[in-house]
């Protein structure tokens, strides 16, 4: 019995400066759109992202996951990416240098513009993440995740590299790892030919800046609750404003935030149509 450790991932991870390609035993399109993300732990990746038809398109080269350790950046002998809080407090905290070398490495044949190629940092601290950020992120050619530990990243690096911070919501995780596997999903999704059937991301919830109508499928009687009859009709017309006065509903009812968006986008009163 071999005492070489085992990686929990994919694929094996051994310590390089350059990224990992989590790709190079599957072929890659020409131009695909890449996510590098830089962490302490590469083996997390892909993660859920490599199941079911993301991972799929992850296998077919429809998109490329890379990853950059950041441990070979250490300092010392124990390469320590960490110390402690300038100005005391409890806690550790990643140091520039060592984070700013990680990104260096990671830029590498990217290009400089952050709208072809944004640099994102997942912090609560960051703008709330969006359908519409997700989209936005679709659209270039790739992008870079720095994952962060402990009590954060030293200041001076995310200002030094225009870093994006992004948030996922109003909670601490112990990493943004699980973050950005969620933010690549998110993405990644709205890529096309990922899903096979790009209809289906035009009438998902945020898509048009309504949640979405509710959704049902067989049997039609279930515990004694019945599909809506119009569903049933076969009256396409009418089923569609059936769906969009659902969606209208139960966003106005669950996120009055949403709600008041979307009538200022198309010059609504908000607090009318009081039969929704």
């Amino acid at each position: 019995m071999s005492d070489k450790p085992r990686s929990h991932g994919r694929l094996s991870i051994s310590a390089s400066l350059a990224p990992r390609d989590l790709m190079e035993e599957r072929p890659r399109l020409r131009g695909a759109w890449t996510a590098r993300i830089v962490t302490l732990f590469p083996e997390a990746f892909p993660g859920v992202l490599g199941l079911s038809l993301m991972g799929k398109a992850l296998d077919q080269g429809l998109w490329a996951l890379e990853t950059v350790d950041l441990r070979p950046f250490g300092e010392g002998k124990h390469r320590n990416v960490d110390d402690t809080p300038a100005g005391g407090g409890a806690g550790m905290v990643l140091r520039a240098d060592v984070v700013g070398a990680a990104l260096d490495q990671a830029a590498t044949g990217t290009p400089r513009d952050p709208a072809r190629w944004p640099v994102v940092y997942l912090s609560p601290r960051g703008r709330p993440f969006t359908q519409e950020m997700a989209r936005r992120f679709s659209q270039a050619e790739g992008l870079t995740l720095l994952c962060g530990r402990f009590e954060g990243v030293d200041e001076r690096v995310l200002q030094e590299y225009g870093v994006e911070e992004v948030s996922l919501g109003d909670f601490v995780l112990s990493g943004g790892e699980i973050a950005a596997q969620a933010l690549i999903d998110a993405t990644v999704r709205l890529i096309p030919r990922v899903l096979g059937n790009q209809a289906s991301t035009e009438e998902e919830s945020f898509s048009d800046g309504l949640l979405e109508h509710p959704q049902y499928t067989r049997p039609a009687v279930w515990k004694g609750r019945a599909i809506p009859d119009i569903l049933l009709s076969g009256h396409h017309a009418n089923i569609a404003d059936w769906r969009r006065d659902m969606a209208e509903r139960l966003t106005k009812e669950r996120r009055p935030d949403l709600w008041r968006a979307y009538c200022a986008q198309h010059g609504r009163d908000p607090d009318g149509d009081q039969e929704l």
